[in-house]
């Protein structure tokens, strides 16, 4: 049975509250997800929330009641409150009907299954939590394996990189790795390494991409180091014609992916 809190002061609340700092979230292992279309997606993946705060004017909404029902049937608790504590949690004036909290999940490296997909996105030291859920989003439209962040990325259970992804963070392997464990585990199989750069003349559309692919994207403001575009099989660019040298990269990586998808798809057809 839900039950009620109305009181900014209460425990609960505090507590939920810290969970937009990344400290407070390392040291709970918990995240915030907001608003009922990435509920009910975390919900079909299997991601139940352990606690639900949701707005009483929203308790009658059938999504809402399904949610309430998982959460309490896995244990969890469903709470009622107000718009403003929603508010509070949430960090907007204008706050999602549910807000969740939920155990954070990744994936260690070996658990990958290479074979699986044709498309592996891999990112290294992304700093922008809107570009990490943009890649989320890519990533689930493309069919990719997953996603592989290398080295010091922007946190990916952070609450602008969750609400970026539209529910794709729990429709999307993550894994979090370094450099060198990374080239170890992909040298050990079939794969390869595709680098977005500036330094090469070969168009994204002049090369072929066998399955599986992996698309490596470098930070947004350095690009990737030289040690890294060394080791890539593969490096391409997108042409640009305007002033602008490149794209932003999670424009970038989608660009790559879907042209990843379209030759994949073309050969499989054939």
């Amino acid at each position: 049975m839900p039950r009620e809190i109305t009181a900014y002061s209460n425990p609960l609340i505090k507590r939920v509250r810290q969970l937009r700092e990344k400290r407070h979230r390392r040291e709970e292992g918990l995240f915030l997800a907001e608003g009922l279309r990435i509920l009910t997606e975390a919900l079909d993946g299997g991601r139940v929330p352990q606690w639900l705060f949701y707005a009483r004017d929203s308790a009658a909404h059938p999504l809402v009641i399904r949610l309430v029902a998982a959460v309490e049937a896995a244990g969890g608790e469903a709470v009622e409150t107000t718009p403003d504590i929603l508010a509070k949690l949430s960090g907007k004036d204008n706050p999602q009907a549910v807000v969740g909290v939920f155990a954070e999940f990744t994936r260690p490296l070996d658990s990958l299954d290479r074979g699986t997909a044709g498309i592996w996105l891999v990112a290294e030291r992304l700093r922008d939590p809107g570009n990490l859920g943009t890649i989320l989003r890519t990533g689930d439209g493309v069919g990719a394996g997953g996603l592989i962040l290398i080295g010091e990325c922007v946190d990916p259970f952070s609450i602008e990189a969750v609400r970026a992804s539209m529910g794709a963070l729990f429709t999307v392997p993550i894994v979090q790795t370094q450099w060198d464990d990374f080239l170890a585990w992909l040298r050990a199989g079939p794969g390869q390494l595709v680098g977005l750069s500036l330094d090469t003349t070969t168009g994204y559309r002049q090369a072929t991409y066998p399955r599986p692919t992996f698309l490596l994207t470098g930070n947004e403001a350095q690009g990737m180091p030289p040690d890294y575009a060394a080791e890539c099989d593969v490096r391409v660019k997108i042409p640009m014609l305007g002033k602008a040298d490149s794209l932003n990269a999670a424009i970038a990586t989608a660009v790559m992916a879907y042209e990843v998808l379209a030759q994949q798809t073309e050969t499989a057809q054939r």
